[in-house]
């Protein structure tokens, strides 16, 4: 197992996920729950890490996206206005049609 004691918590974007667990994986077998954290953010991480933090570094000059947003936006790579209004149906913070043109722009500049 990787560590056995929750020292913290902090959101990570599954391509972070990812090369936690390669490296793992490459100092030996993975554990059952790994293994299946490894397959899933391998099939469903959109960009490799370089990328990743790039384009939540950009997200993260906006002045309304949190970390924890940035991140999910990038793991979700929405292409939706109605796709981004989800991601922060649960957030106090009020996006405006100008903010989600912003997002929808630095993610397809990404997704090339």
């Amino acid at each position: 197992m990787i560590g056995k004691e929750v020292t913290g918590e902090k959101p990570v974007p599954l391509a972070k996920v990812f090369e936690i667990l390669e490296k793992q994986k490459k100092q030996g077998e993975l554990e059952y729950g790994q293994r299946l954290t490894y397959d899933y953010a391998q099939k469903f991480a959109k960009l490799g890490l370089k990328k990743t933090e790039e384009l939540i570094g950009e997200l993260l000059k906006l002045e309304k996206i949190r970390e924890h947003q940035a991140i999910a936006l990038v793991d979700l790579m929405p292409e939706r206005k109605e796709d981004v209004e989800l991601i922060f149906a649960k957030e106090r913070t009020k996006l405006e049609e100008e903010d989600i043109k912003k997002i929808l722009e630095l993610i397809n500049k990404y997704k090339k």
